[in-house]
């Protein structure tokens, strides 16, 4: 068995993965739903907050810099949206790695924000504390 499998949660936590990346999307799924997590994705932060508006999520994982609604504008948008949608942990997980950056995703309500490339290790570590699923 394998590090990825044993970090299987009991409850099948949500997680929606936002980013504009097919190769990305692609990584986060699989290592996701190896470890138990149910994942839903979206291209941009348009599509992202269409699907948060109807369906319940523990976690969103959002990149920055993607077309039509980037991730920081997505943030803003969730924040300031009505009910339990405005809590949603959000993790961002980006190749913008500036000082200027990280306080432009935490200012706008990120939870956590995180540099590209990511293990799959700091992936599932990081999905799991912030959905609470068990580590």
């Amino acid at each position: 068995m394998t590090d990825i499998e044993r970090a299987s949660p009991p409850s099948r936590k949500r997680i929606l993965v936002v980013d504009d990346s097919s190769l990305v999307r692609l990584y986060y799924r699989d290592t996701l739903e190896k470890a138990g997590f149910e994942v839903e994705q979206a291209i941009n932060g348009i599509e992202a907050m269409e699907k948060v508006l109807v369906q319940p999520f523990d976690l969103a994982i959002i990149d920055v810099n993607m077309p039509r609604m980037d991730g920081i504008s997505f943030l803003r948008t969730l924040r300031s949206s009505p009910g339990d949608v405005a809590t949603l942990p959000a993790l961002v997980i980006t190749t913008e790695a500036g000082e200027q950056d990280v306080a432009a995703a935490r200012a706008a309500g990120a939870n956590f924000y995180l540099v590209k490339p990511l293990s799959q290790q700091d992936l599932l570590r990081h999905a799991a504390a912030l959905s609470g699923a068990p580590p």
